[in-house]
């Protein structure tokens, strides 16, 4: 059985469905105060970090074999008082952890899950078309981006030894955007501020209208001025996975939402790292950017 520890965010239904697919038997457990968008009808429990020990015990009582971790979850609020006595002996190592940062918090609780006898395994293992083929994906074609790449290269460096942010925006040669805690769509949403409050819905996701979201993103381009080009006008987005990074737990993602935002803020294209980023929907992605004469390069 397989135990999908389930954040917000596109990819956890995505791995259900590729689980219920292959045949296999799936719990789906959600840490308190963040809930999965998992619509299906599966088993389901609920967690807290208090009694992560206690929580443990009761998956391998289930059969559990197997954890993957999906989605996107914040630091909770630690209640002292609430934690058991099977989580105690495992205070220190996390408050350690915690101590040294988010990378450090994931690779100890790898290390608990498989000192407990857990294989951990990655979304991309479970569903590993979400892991798309190297090359340029769309009718259009990347220019010369070898200044490009040379700095996103270093800034990728820095933000690893920092512990934040997995993408970046760069133009000529510059980078002009990083991501923070806040993630990718919060960059971007940096560069969609020309957009007139009637292209948006109530949560700043772009409406959807006419015969499918590239027809949307063409439609909220004609109603701007073109003497008054968006911010990310001759930018790119590039993601890709910091050095070091567990991939296993906390591979980046980008999806049709994703691509929407790169056309709305009026980027040239998008490039992710082969075998470090997952795409939710390719197929959709392409159509988006292909609508807008954008690219999409999987560079190796």
């Amino acid at each position: 059985m397989i135990a999908l520890i389930a954040g917000t965010g596109g990819l956890p239904p995505v791995l259900a469905e590729a689980v219920r697919r292959d045949g296999h038997d799936l719990i789906v457990c959600e840490m308190r105060g963040f809930v999965s968008e998992i619509t299906d009808d599966v088993m389901r429990v609920g967690f807290r970090l208090e009694t992560l020990g206690t929580f443990l015990a009761s998956l391998k009582s289930r059969g559990v074999t197997q954890i993957c971790m999906a989605g996107a979850v914040q630091r909770p609020e630690v209640d002292p008082s609430a934690i058991d006595g099977a989580t105690a002996p495992l205070v220190p190592r996390l408050m350690a952890a915690m101590a040294q940062g988010d990378d450090y918090v994931l690779r100890e609780i790898i290390a608990i899950f498989e000192e407990a006898r857990f294989e951990v395994v990655g979304a991309h293992e479970l569903a590993p078309e979400l892991r798309p083929r190297a090359g340029v994906l769309t009718q259009t074609l990347p220019p010369d981006l070898r200044a490009e790449m040379e700095s996103v290269d270093v800034a990728l460096a820095d933000m690893g030894r920092a512990d934040l942010g997995q993408a970046v925006l760069v133009r000529d040669g510059q980078v002009i955007a990083r991501e923070d805690k806040r993630g990718t769509a919060a960059m971007l949403e940096g560069f969609s501020s020309a957009l007139t409050e009637s292209t948006r819905d109530e949560g700043g996701v772009l409406n959807w209208l006419g015969d499918g979201v590239a027809n949307t993103a063409a439609w909220i381009k004609s109603t701007l001025d073109p003497l008054d080009p968006l911010p990310g006008a001759g930018a790119i987005l590039y993601k890709a996975p910091k050095p070091n990074q567990i991939l296993t737990a906390d591979m980046p993602v980008i999806g049709p939402d994703t691509a929407m935002q790169a056309a709305e803020a009026g980027l040239d294209g998008i490039v992710i790292a082969h075998g470090g980023v997952m795409v939710l929907d390719i197929e959709q992605v392409v159509s988006i950017l292909d609508g807008q004469q954008m690219y999409l390069w999987v560079r190796s």
